[in-house]
């Protein structure tokens, strides 16, 4: 694994060069787009309809380390990146690492930014820097099945003692059920629930860089750890993997009381648990502190400018607009692709406030998701995500097969990215 991401670090190091500038003098400047957002081709073609100096090419190049995977060959040859791509939080790092995104803040990016809090700015910019903009976010709640809560006379827990608590209630009643899943296999899911607790793994920016942070085992991760390895060494929560088959039929079934998800959740859980329509509810994340508002994040990502670009004005103008607070192209974001814009127009848009999802029986889950989205505090990535996300996933796998302690696990898990960090050439502080 470090050799893996120490080559795609490389790859990208070496990137220089120039893009397609193909397009005639005297028509529309045409950008290329690569991005892997659901039902994007009405976005694209609702862009191009309403723009007449700027029109989009877009490629789906492939989704997450596919695309990334591409994009890092293109940069070292020198040519073939798109002007604007599609990056999670996550990997804005790397990339920024080896100054292969365009400064926004140069073309007027930052007249948007009263358009988003502070944390998700903060995902994308350094300063008066701006390296891309925000589009979609995953602030987390608790999706739960009223119906299996009603039958096993649960109540809808605030924090996670009063979770334990439901769920030992729900095993005692029915033994081959959980309060839900613990998706080991998912390093976004743990770090988002870290993120909640006050876990802050790593301090660092592309400003201070070579220094960072890493504190993978700070207290608040270990807190984070602990309860969880009690709630599946009780048998409370199970450990199938998410994104198979078993999970999909633990939601379908009823197996699970509840799913801990992200903003996205309610369109992926609709799409894979369609026999349990008007079965869920949405409610608030359970707190560590009865009365606090604590909140995480699980996903999110973002339109940045490549260096190869010939038109950085021009791009920088697709990346602002394609979504921005372009309530059109945002019908479809939300409607069809189950999109949580970042964007507080669209976010306080009653459309989007007010919408009313068949499959939560009716319910207006927005108006749980955009209370923990503006709850979110701050957080910061490394420019090796890739490595840190295989570090946790092993750690937690290795604790679930009892292998280790959970905390243990972590302690491995710091010193291997302690190490790796090191090798990188970076100074680390713990």
């Amino acid at each position: 694994m470090i050799i893996a991401v120490l080559a795609a670090l490389t790859l990208v190091a070496a990137g220089c060069g120039g893009g397609d500038d193909s397009e005639e003098s005297n028509g529309p400047v045409t950008i290329t787009v690569w991005a892997w957002y659901p039902a994007f081709q009405g976005v694209v073609d609702h862009f191009n309809r309403t723009h007449t100096d700027v029109q989009i090419k877009w490629t789906n190049a492939g989704t997450g380390q596919d695309q990334y995977t591409k994009l890092q060959t293109a940069l070292k040859a020198g040519k073939g990146a798109p002007d604007v791509v599609m990056l999670e939080f996550q990997e804005l790092p790397t990339f920024l690492l080896t100054k292969h995104l365009v400064d926004m803040g140069k073309y007027g990016a930052n007249d948007i930014k009263g358009n988003y809090v502070d944390w998700a700015w903060k995902q994308v910019s350094n300063g008066d820097a701006v390296y891309a903009i925000p589009v979609d976010a995953g602030p987390m709640a608790m999706l739960y099945r009223e119906d299996v809560f009603q039958q096993h006379k649960l109540t809808v827990p605030k924090t996670w003692a009063e979770f334990k608590e439901q769920a030992q209630k729900l095993k005692a009643a029915s033994p081959e059920s959980f309060i839900t899943d613990f998706g080991a296999n998912d390093g976004g899911f743990m770090t988002g629930l870290m993120w909640q607790a006050g876990a802050r793994p790593f301090e660092y920016t592309a400003a201070q860089s070579p220094n960072i942070g890493v504190r993978l085992d700070s207290d608040p991760a270990k807190k984070v750890m602990a309860y969880w390895e009690d709630m599946v060494d009780s048998g409370l929560a199970d450990t199938t993997a998410y994104g198979t088959t078993d999970f999909y039929s633990g939601l379908a079934s009823g197996k699970y009381a509840t799913y801990i998800a992200a903003g996205w959740g309610p369109g992926y859980l609709a799409s894979v648990a369609k026999t349990t329509a008007g079965k869920w509810r949405a409610a608030p994340l359970p707190q560590w502190t009865a009365g606090e508002d604590a909140q995480g994040d699980w996903g999110g990502s973002s339109f940045a400018v490549t260096d190869q670009t010939k038109h950085p004005k021009q791009a920088t103008q697709v990346a602002m607009e394609i979504f921005g607070s372009d309530k059109d192209a945002w019908r479809i974001g939300i409607d069809e692709a189950f999109l949580f814009p970042t964007a507080s127009p669209i976010l306080e848009w009653d459309y989007f406030l007010d919408k009313e999802y068949e499959f939560f029986g009716g319910q207006k889950v927005n108006e749980v998701f955009v209370p923990a989205y503006n709850g979110i505090g701050e957080f910061q990535w490394s420019p090796f995500n890739s490595y840190y996300f295989s570090q946790l996933t092993t750690a937690l796998n290795q604790a679930v097969e009892k292998k280790s302690s959970w905390t243990a696990a972590l302690d491995t898990a710091q010193r291997n990215i302690t190490g790796y960090a090191s090798q990188q050439g970076f100074k680390v502080a713990s």
